[in-house]
């Protein structure tokens, strides 16, 4: 299972679109917690290459991931990440 955030160069068939998204309640006692978008983007990362597999697929190619700060009226904040990618079975290019 591979996952790449370009294309791929070889034969393929496209499965199908994947995503997935963590979320973390912003502490309120912290400014600047932003480094802490690193550890939801590893979080991310094999639940998108599991549902990739269950798609059947081989991989992901295209993959993104977009963060977010989410603020609710009276709630705290929410550092959120939302990561994508389409997935692919590769091609037997000998047949």
């Amino acid at each position: 299972m591979f996952m790449t955030t370009g294309d791929l160069q070889r034969s393929h068939m496209i499965k199908g679109v994947v995503s997935v998204t963590k979320h973390l309640m912003f502490e309120s006692d912290g400014v600047d917690q932003f480094d802490r978008f690193d550890d939801l983007i590893e979080q991310v990362k094999p639940l998108l290459l599991q549902k990739a597999e269950d798609q059947g697929g081989d991989g992901l190619i295209y993959v993104n991931f977009n963060t977010e700060v989410a603020q609710m009226s009276v709630a705290p904040r929410f550092l959120i990440v939302t990561g994508y990618g389409t997935v692919v079975k590769l091609v037997d290019e000998s047949v």
